[in-house]
C-alpha cells in the first residue's frame, strides 16, 4: 500500500505535480507501509497517514535550501532515497517549518511517529547507522477533551419513541423513495450508537465488525481494537435488544449483496465514518440536544459515566480496549468535582471532615443560677 499519491495535508508543503518519484524512494515507502501494515498490524488508516507524513517529508527535503559545502566538497543530496543524509537538524527544521505553518501540534506529533517509525525501519535494513529523530522530543500537547453527554442527554438520544416521533414530524408529507423505509435506518441508527455508548467501542471497530461478530443472545461482541488485539466487549440489554431489531429487518438494506458488515449504509455498502458522523449527528438533533455529538463523544461519555459512577480505572481500560492505563486516565477529567467531593468528605485534614468530627459545645442553660450569678462588689457564693 502505498501513499505517494496526490494525498497531502491541507496547509503542508506540496510536492509539485510535476516532480517525478524516485524508484528507490517508492521502493522503500512501499516496504514500509507494508512493513506497518503487515507486520505491525497498523490499521489502514494509520498506515495512509503515515505515507501522507513521509510525502510531506520528502517535499520539504526536496524544496530545502541547499546546505553550503563543507570543507570544499558539495553537499550531499537530501531526498529519502539517501537517507543516511538526513540528520536530527534536517528533522528540527522540518517541524519548525510545520510550527510556522500552523500546523495542530496533533498533527505535527503523528507526523514526527512517522519519522521515528521510518528510521527505526531503516535501522533495521541497515540503511542508515543512527537515527535522526532520536532526542527530538513531541510538542506540547493541548488538552482538549471531546464534549460527553450527561446521562439524561444520553437517555434522550437513544429514547426509540422520541426519535420515531421527531422523525416521523420531519418526514411529514414526504415522498417516499425506493430505499429502505425510516424505521429501519432508524432501527440501524439506534444499534450503532447503543454500541458506541453502550459498549464504549470506537466507530472504526463498530463499522469493522460483521454480522457473525455480533452475537446479541450471549450478550457479548467480538471486537478487533488497535494493532490487531481482540477483545470481546459487553452488550448492555438496551444495546442487545437494539442489535435484534436492527439484524430483523437488515435485509431489507442488504437484499441479495451477502454483504457481512453488520452495519450497512442506505445502498447496502459497509458504513463508513461520515456516514456515522451525520447518524449521531442526526439522533442528537432529533433528540433536542444543545449540541451534536461526534461518535467518539458518546465513547467518551461511556467511560465518564462509568467513572463517575464509581468503576475503577483499570476496568475501564479493559472495556475500552487501551493497551496502557495512561491513555484511560485522559478520561478522568470530568469526574474531577466528584474525587474533590469524596476528598472533602472523607480526608481527616479537609474542612467538611473536620467541622464532622468536631464536637458539638454542650448545651448551656438560658438562665444562670441565682447562686452562681455574681453581686455587686463581690464574689458569688457556692450553691449549697
Amino acid at each position: 500500500m502505498s501513499s505517494t499519491g496526490d494525498s497531502r495535508e491541507k496547509g503542508g508543503a506540496d510536492r509539485p505535480r510535476h516532480a517525478p518519484l524516485a524508484p528507490a524512494r517508492v521502493q522503500l515507502l512501499d516496504m514500509f507501509l507494508a512493513h506497518l501494515g503487515m507486520e505491525k498490524g497498523y490499521a489502514d488508516a494509520t498506515v495512509a497517514a503515515y505515507g501522507t507524513d513521509m510525502d510531506q517529508f520528502a517535499a520539504f527535503l526536496e524544496d530545502a535550501a541547499t546546505p553550503p559545502a563543507i570543507s570544499g566538497r558539495p553537499s550531499p543530496p537530501l531526498s529519502l532515497d539517501t537517507p543516511e543524509h538526513i540528520t536530527k537538524r534536517h528533522v528540527q527544521r522540518f517541524l519548525a517549518e510545520l510550527h510556522r505553518q500552523r500546523i495542530a501540534k496533533s498533527s505535527v506529533a503523528r507526523k514526527l511517529s512517522a519519522l521515528r517509525a521510518f528510521f527505526r525501519f531503516l535501522l533495521r535494513l541497515r540503511r542508515v547507522t543512527a537515527d535522526p529523530t532520536a532526542g527530538v522530543h513531541n510538542p506540547k500537547q493541548d488538552q482538549r477533551h471531546p464534549h460527553a453527554l450527561n446521562v439524561d442527554q444520553a437517555f434522550a438520544l437513544l429514547d426509540e419513541r422520541r426519535q420515531r416521533k421527531a422523525l416521523a414530524t420531519a418526514h411529514a408529507g414526504r415522498d417516499a423513495d425506493s430505499g429502505p423505509g425510516d424505521a429501519v435506518l432508524l432501527a440501524r441508527d439506534l444499534a450503532l450508537a447503543e454500541l458506541l455508548y453502550g459498549s464504549g467501542l470506537r466507530v472504526s471497530e463498530a463499522l469493522g465488525l460483521d454480522v457473525l461478530d455480533a452475537d446479541p443472545a450471549s450478550g457479548v461482541v467480538r471486537v478487533m481494537g488497535k494493532g490487531g488485539r481482540e477483545r470481546m466487549s459487553p452488550l448492555s440489554d438496551t444495546a442487545r435488544d437494539a442489535l435484534v431489531a436492527w439484524l430483523a429487518v437488515r435485509h431489507e438494506v442488504d437484499g441479495d449483496r451477502g454483504e457481512p458488515a453488520l452495519f450497512l449504509g442506505a445502498r447496502g455498502g459497509r458504513l463508513n465514518r461520515r456516514q456515522a458522523a451525520r447518524i449521531i449527528e442526526a439522533l442528537c438533533l432529533r433528540a433536542g440536544l444543545p449540541q451534536a455529538i461526534s461518535p467518539h463523544g458518546l465513547r467518551h461519555s461511556f467511560a465518564t459515566h462509568l467513572l463517575e459512577a464509581g468503576a475503577d480505572l483499570r476496568s475501564v481500560q479493559e472495556l475500552l480496549g487501551h493497551a496502557r492505563l495512561s491513555t484511560t486516565q485522559r478520561y478522568t477529567h470530568l469526574t474531577l468535582s466528584r474525587l474533590v467531593d469524596v476528598y472533602d468528605r472523607a480526608h481527616p485534614r479537609s474542612d467538611m471532615a473536620e467541622k464532622a468530627a468536631r464536637p458539638k459545645p454542650a448545651a448551656t442553660p438560658e438562665k444562670p443560677s441565682r447562686a452562681a450569678k455574681p453581686r455587686k462588689g463581690g464574689k458569688g457564693t457556692p450553691k449549697r
